[in-house]
């Protein structure tokens, strides 16, 4: 739904209280006292993973490009790229390294985010400087900032023109064979990719609820652990939504105890250090 500037005060402030209940999957004690489209794209947010056989149009592509660039970057950096896949084979190939992952066979577009420093690598050799200073972990980390802050802009550009979206952290499984499907050069790594395209109707995707702010907002200093009270309540409100959705009830806490429960459970990352200097990166 679209909301105008112009709306009224009741409508506005229903709609505030509305998506904020879904974003939290309870009532707020307050909503915020202005409202615009843009808030409303982002509080919506869901993931989506199944969509139509309709291609995304190029100058779709090019639009939300130029939403990504105007994204923050670190010292104008720009220590990013992001390789636009269409190619049904390749999406496919891509697919079967990510876990496997079919929604990236399905999604009409799959668009990988690199933290890329070849770029800023050859302009120094141009220069003819040693860029020692790409090779010390702040150059990483700064190239994967830049990169996911870039596609989190993309991402709400692609919402706002109706567009579904769900990131793909599976990419990073095989990070090597991922580099080479794409042509990476040294110091170019795939951080993660993003299916892209017309969501599919016949298939209702429920806004994803996030834990309680009291779990994440700290006043001036760190706060002590979350409270068994909270993390009880968020348990009950992802059963709910996990319920609704006919997914496996298992709650929150649970799962993200599995998911990082040892190496194993990480599929593969747990010797991404290793990989990512295999790739060309110091990473001193």
């Amino acid at each position: 739904m679209s909301v105008s500037r112009f709306a009224s005060a009741p409508e506005t402030a229903s709609m505030t209280v509305d998506l904020l209940r879904q974003r939290y999957g309870s009532d707020q004690p307050a909503a915020a006292a202005e409202w615009n489209t843009a808030l409303e794209a982002i509080l919506s947010h869901r993931s989506v993973r199944t969509y139509l056989p309709k291609p995304v149009p190029e100058s779709v592509l090019q639009l939300i490009v130029a939403a990504a660039q105007s994204a923050p970057t670190s010292s104008s950096l720009q220590a990013w790229s992001v390789v636009a896949v269409e190619d049904p084979e390749r999406r496919k190939k891509l697919a079967e390294l990510a876990s496997p992952n079919p929604q990236i066979i399905s999604a009409p577009l799959f668009l990988v985010w690199i933290a890329d420093l070849s770029r800023l690598r050859k302009i120094t050799t141009k220069q003819g400087r040693t860029g020692e200073g790409l090779d010390y972990l702040e150059s990483f980390l700064l190239a994967t900032i830049d990169a996911t802050l870039a596609a989190q802009n993309a991402l709400v550009a692609l919402e706002s023109l109706s567009l579904g979206t769900c990131y793909i952290g599976g990419i990073r499984n095989h990070p090597a064979e991922v580099g080479e499907l794409l042509g990476l050069p040294p110091e170019a790594f795939a951080v993660f990719g993003m299916t892209v395209g017309y969501p599919d109707p016949a298939v209702e995707t429920e806004v994803k609820p996030r834990l309680p702010q009291s779990v994440v907002l700290h006043r001036e200093q760190y706060q002590a652990a979350p409270s068994e009270a909270d993390l009880a309540t968020y348990d009950d409100t992802i059963r709910s939504f996990q319920t609704g959705q006919g997914m496996a009830v298992r709650g929150w806490t649970s799962v993200v105890a599995s998911r990082i429960a040892d190496a194993p459970a990480l599929k593969g990352r747990h010797v991404l250090l290793d990989v990512v200097r295999r790739m060309g990166f110091k990473v001193k």
